[in-house]
């Protein structure tokens, strides 16, 4: 027989993540499964069967009832007296879930783990195992569990918000997911020498995610230098709404905005790889983040399938990546490199990104369009019946980089620390540098596309004339595209 309920609650204890009561009442060994079926190893006949998806519990209602407040309102408030047969399809956490739950209601030891503890704190939530019914009940065991142990660890923390990627809402409402990214932030913008955890410190051979229980908890020695970008791998195997969430709270704790776009671009390209990386102008694209990334993969793969909206899951998915992380991009310019934002700018009008947030996209190419090369210009044209290059893309890149250099012109941010200071300023700085730049791309640009004969005059001569005569110092690439045109448009 169970014993009483005043004698249930002695002698629990939670040590090392693992929780048991140590009570008797009911005489059993643990659950034993058959096929699809958990059954409680005891000689007392089980008097209720609870159905989590395809998987049957047959259990005794007391143990349930004296600690689960779901199964109390299901079994007393409903008008069958016999009810013996109760299904849970919407436990969050599902049946491995339940099954540490009802353990948990037997007094059997449940092993806490990273891996489990956030579906065991929904489940909990979801059944109402609170503290009315008894102290030290099952979701005050899983809290004090994520508060103490899981959050105070860099891998813990990083394992639990990938579990909660199945769970929601629950663990959207129970800030589980809210805990974890900040607890991942923090320790992101920490020194790494400061602190005791773990991390990968160069990406995994394949594409899942790291073996958690290869890795070590290690402290840096003070010999070795742990690299700023150690926790990139690391945070690049969340889904990416919740890599949002920690890129978001990163932002708000202050890390360096170059920081922040170098993961961006990391995470890019790992779940992007239809971003391609080619050509030997790439390469001094943007110094300072040019080695951080690498792409693979091709656009043909996606092309493909570019019709109206395409049905295509991963198609939904990359679509939703790309708006993503146009979204969280530092607003500081060189956060991220030029020929990053052109590569995805590329993929956003592919996807059919939103058009807030392609306008976007393209006011920040226009404010270091300087930095582009030619390959990462030739953008197609997805429409059919328009040109082969996407002209029109051009020509608003432009606008929006004039628009920006007449801003930082005017702007009085734009004195130099030297003239601040009183001294003389060089007469020609690196103000129209970067318009010359631009010109002779503009230029290298035109004859590319002259060669397409679909390119109407009109918009041929509109994007040579959208950058003012004084910005060329030679007129050469201007002369030579114009005579790529004509030969393939003469009659």
């Amino acid at each position: 027989m169970w014993e009483s309920e005043s004698e249930s609650v002695r002698g629990r204890d939670q040590g090392n993540g693992v929780l048991g009561l140590n009570k008797h009442g009911v005489s059993n060994d643990g659950f034993e499964r058959r096929d699809q079926s958990w059954f409680v190893t005891t000689d007392i006949p089980s008097d209720v069967l609870v159905q989590v998806r395809d998987v049957s519990f047959h259990l005794h209602k007391y143990p349930l009832l004296s600690r689960c407040g779901k199964m109390n309102r299901i079994i007393y408030d409903s008008r069958d007296a016999d009810l013996n047969e109760i299904e849970l399809d919407d436990l969050p956490g599902g049946p491995d879930a339940f099954e540490l739950a009802a353990k948990f209601c037997y007094g059997i030891a449940v092993d806490l783990t990273a891996a489990n503890i956030s579906g065991l704190r929904c489940a909990a939530e979801y059944l109402e195992m609170t503290e009315d019914l008894e102290e030290g009940n099952l979701i005050f065991k899983t809290e004090a569990f994520l508060s103490y142990v899981v959050l105070s660890s860099w891998r813990d923390s990083i394992l639990v918000l990938k579990s909660c990627e199945h769970l929601s809402p629950w663990a959207e409402n129970l800030q589980i997911v809210r805990r974890c990214s900040e607890s991942i932030a923090w320790k992101a913008c920490t020194n790494p020498r400061s602190i005791r955890w773990a991390y990968t410190g160069k990406p995994p051979t394949s594409v899942s995610s790291p073996k958690w229980n290869e890795m070590k908890e290690s402290s840096p020695n003070r010999n070795h230098q742990v690299p700023p970008d150690w926790w990139f791998e690391d945070a690049s195997i969340l889904r990416i709404d919740h890599f949002v969430r920690v890129i978001t709270a990163i932002k708000v704790k202050g890390m360096r905005f170059e920081l922040i776009g170098a993961v961006i671009m990391h995470y890019a390209a790992k779940w992007l790889p239809d971003l391609v990386k080619e050509g030997p102008g790439d390469e001094g694209s943007h110094s300072s983040n040019s080695s951080v990334y690498s792409w693979k993969g091709g656009l043909h793969l996606v092309i493909a399938g570019n019709k109206e909206d395409p049905p295509n899951v991963l198609i939904r998915e990359q679509r939703t990546i790309i708006e993503s992380l146009i979204s969280i991009i530092p607003p500081q310019k060189d956060s991220v490199s030029c020929s990053f934002l052109l590569r995805l700018l590329r993929m956003a009008n592919m996807l059919k990104v939103s058009p807030a947030l392609v306008t976007e996209l393209e006011k920040r190419v226009g404010m270091q369009l300087e930095q582009a090369n030619l390959a990462d210009l030739l953008i197609p044209s997805y429409n059919k019946s328009e040109t082969l290059y996407d002209v029109d893309l051009i020509h608003r890149l432009l606008e929006h980089f004039l628009v920006q250099e007449q801003t930082e012109a005017s702007s009085p941010s734009r004195q130099s620390f030297s003239e601040k200071l009183g001294y003389e300023a060089p007469q020609r700085g690196n103000i129209p540098s970067a318009k010359m730049r631009v010109a002779k791309l503009v230029d290298s640009y035109l004859t590319e596309v002259s060669r397409d004969p679909k390119l109407s005059l009109t918009k041929f001569q509109v994007l040579a004339e959208a950058l003012p005569e004084s910005v060329r110092t030679c007129d050469d690439g201007l002369y030579r595209a114009v005579d790529s045109y004509l030969k393939v448009n003469s009659i």
